[in-house]
Protein backbone atom coordinates (compact mmCIF):
# COMPACT_ATOMS: atom_id res chain seq x y z
CA UNK A 1 0.00 0.00 0.00
CA UNK A 2 2.83 2.43 0.62
CA UNK A 3 4.23 1.65 -3.09
CA UNK A 4 0.82 3.07 -4.17
CA UNK A 5 0.23 5.89 -2.11
CA UNK A 6 4.49 7.62 -3.03
CA UNK A 7 3.18 6.74 -6.96
CA UNK A 8 -0.30 8.74 -6.08
CA UNK A 9 1.43 11.31 -4.36
CA UNK A 10 4.02 11.38 -7.15
CA UNK A 11 1.67 11.73 -9.86
CA UNK A 12 0.15 14.52 -8.32
CA UNK A 13 2.86 16.02 -7.77
CA UNK A 14 4.02 15.89 -11.24
CA UNK A 15 0.85 16.91 -12.68
CA UNK A 16 0.79 19.93 -10.79
CA UNK A 17 4.17 21.09 -11.45
CA UNK A 18 2.92 20.96 -15.26
CA UNK A 19 -0.26 23.18 -14.22
CA UNK A 20 2.27 25.89 -12.70
CA UNK A 21 4.67 25.56 -15.96
CA UNK A 22 1.92 25.75 -17.86
CA UNK A 23 3.71 22.85 -19.92
CA UNK A 24 2.62 19.24 -20.49
CA UNK A 25 5.28 16.21 -19.58
CA UNK A 26 6.02 14.27 -21.71
CA UNK A 27 4.96 10.45 -21.04
CA UNK A 28 0.84 11.60 -19.89
CA UNK A 29 0.28 9.97 -16.17
CA UNK A 30 3.56 7.99 -16.53
CA UNK A 31 5.31 11.06 -17.17
CA UNK A 32 3.66 13.12 -13.73
CA UNK A 33 4.53 9.82 -11.80
CA UNK A 34 8.44 9.75 -13.03
CA UNK A 35 8.46 14.05 -13.14
CA UNK A 36 7.11 13.74 -9.64
CA UNK A 37 9.10 10.94 -8.13
CA UNK A 38 12.66 12.19 -9.29
CA UNK A 39 11.89 15.72 -8.74
CA UNK A 40 10.99 15.18 -4.99
CA UNK A 41 14.37 13.09 -4.89
CA UNK A 42 16.13 16.13 -6.06
CA UNK A 43 14.46 18.58 -4.17
CA UNK A 44 14.77 16.59 -1.26
CA UNK A 45 18.55 16.36 -2.04
CA UNK A 46 19.08 20.45 -1.23
CA UNK A 47 15.78 21.08 0.57
CA UNK A 48 13.93 19.90 3.82
CA UNK A 49 10.96 21.55 4.61
CA UNK A 50 7.08 21.42 4.56
CA UNK A 51 4.59 18.56 5.33
CA UNK A 52 5.15 15.28 4.37
CA UNK A 53 3.04 12.76 2.43
CA UNK A 54 4.12 8.98 1.49
CA UNK A 55 7.93 10.09 2.81
CA UNK A 56 7.70 12.32 0.08
CA UNK A 57 8.05 16.49 1.31
CA UNK A 58 5.98 18.56 -1.07
CA UNK A 59 7.17 21.79 -1.06
CA UNK A 60 11.13 20.36 -1.99
CA UNK A 61 9.46 17.61 -4.18
CA UNK A 62 7.22 20.09 -6.20
CA UNK A 63 10.22 22.78 -6.42
CA UNK A 64 12.24 19.84 -7.82
CA UNK A 65 9.97 18.38 -10.31
CA UNK A 66 9.60 22.19 -11.61
CA UNK A 67 13.33 22.20 -12.45
CA UNK A 68 13.14 18.92 -13.76
CA UNK A 69 10.24 20.15 -15.82
CA UNK A 70 11.44 22.84 -17.04
CA UNK A 71 15.21 21.56 -17.58
CA UNK A 72 13.47 18.66 -20.20
CA UNK A 73 11.19 21.11 -22.13
CA UNK A 74 14.51 22.79 -22.66
CA UNK A 75 16.13 19.77 -23.94
CA UNK A 76 13.34 18.69 -26.01
CA UNK A 77 13.13 22.48 -27.44
CA UNK A 78 16.97 22.48 -28.07
CA UNK A 79 16.53 19.08 -29.83
CA UNK A 80 13.85 19.93 -32.11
Amino acid sequence: MGIILTLIVGGIIGWLAGVILGKDIPGGVIGNIIAGMLGSWLGGQFFSFGPVMADIAIFPALIGSILLIMIVSFILKQTR
